[in-house]
């Protein structure tokens, strides 16, 4: 098992860098397609096994008690209730834009943060500080959400389709490709961009994640007298992940709350204030921690699984490319 490869120099296309700056020409010379690949792959596989308890946690962060809404108990009930009614289909609604939405993300995010990194690396000896990692993981986010947000969108309004009169109310969405569509049609490019702003802040989330993965890494082998980049053992790589995971968690979880009521397609808000402001009235601080329990219970073996599955998928493509 490798740590996070370490992007090297890679001759690209001069077609494709043709007027671009100087520092984002360096840093597209230093992509490696194996972290796509791996972060891909990891996002997948994690989000197929955890999406019920991501389902759950969206229901229950919209739950402002104010909505004509299925209303839930907690964790369990709310499992059960769409268990009852309908069954694993209803647990795995939304489970495409899911997919794509987390191999997407991961596999971009580890891809522009992998390049970010080394060209903060070239011509430097040892590891980045925290700042550094920082900031790379930020920049690496924001260029991904800009890519993503859509899928994020069309995600929170399959699994917030309820099963409204018996049954007898028919669906709004279809599936993933008609989602799209309806909402690209219905609402224009801002309708697929709601929640961009909050989105934008809880870059923050994966940037706090990042800097504490690396930063645990360097820590743990500096004081085992390794090199900062030395590679460790599996189950050394899940104690990093889920740590820096809970962590991020513990730090930026109301952004995911607010993000989720924006794209509610049950409710109108005006924007990110609105909903500040309409949640700390009617539901106080808490409201901006509901579905925080399913939410952890879900990041943190994601986390874990995501993680390994880069670190081995990257190591074998470096491998295989060398």
């Amino acid at each position: 098992m490798a740590p996070v490869a370490q992007a090297q120099p890679q001759a690209a296309g001069p077609q494709a860098l043709l007027g671009a700056p100087a520092a984002l020409r360096r840093v597209l010379e230093l992509v490696r397609l194996e972290n796509l690949v791996a972060g891909v792959s990891g996002g997948v596989l994690s989000t197929v096994a955890l999406h019920p308890l991501d389902l759950v946690k969206i229901r229950l962060a919209v739950s402002d008690g104010l909505a004509g809404r299925p209303r839930y108990t907690g964790l369990a009930h709310c499992l059960r209730s769409v268990w009852m009614q309908e069954g694993i289909k209803g647990l795995y609604q939304g489970v495409t834009p899911n997919m794509w939405g987390a191999g997407a993300s991961w596999g971009l995010y580890f891809f522009f943060y992998n390049a970010i990194k080394a060209y903060k690396q070239e011509g430097t000896e040892g590891s980045l500080s925290a700042g550094q990692h920082l900031v790379s993981a930020a920049q690496a986010g924001a260029m991904t959400l800009c890519v993503t947000n859509p899928v994020w969108v069309v995600k929170t309004r399959l699994v917030l389709q309820y099963e409204a009169g018996g049954g007898t109310v028919p669906r709004r969405y279809r599936g993933m490709v008609h989602a799209l569509m309806l909402i690209a049609r219905e609402e224009g490019v801002r309708g697929l961009y709601r929640g961009f702003v909050p989105g934008l802040i809880g870059t923050s989330h994966g940037a706090l994640q990042f800097m504490a993965y690396e930063e645990l890494k360097s820590g743990y082998n500096v004081r085992r007298g390794r090199p900062p980049a030395a590679k460790l053992e599996t189950m050394e790589y899940l104690g990093m992940a889920a740590l820096s995971k809970l962590f991020a968690v513990s730090a930026t979880y109301p952004y995911q709350v607010v993000r989720a009521r924006l794209q509610d397609q049950h409710t109108h808000y005006r924007g990110v204030w609105d909903v500040v402001s309409r949640a700390y009235r009617n539901e106080g601080m808490l409201g901006f921690y509901k579905g925080i329990v399913p939410n952890l219970l879900r990041v943190t073996p994601a986390c874990c699984i995501t993680f390994v599955v880069f670190e081995n998928v990257s190591s074998f493509l470096s491998t295989m490319r060398h």
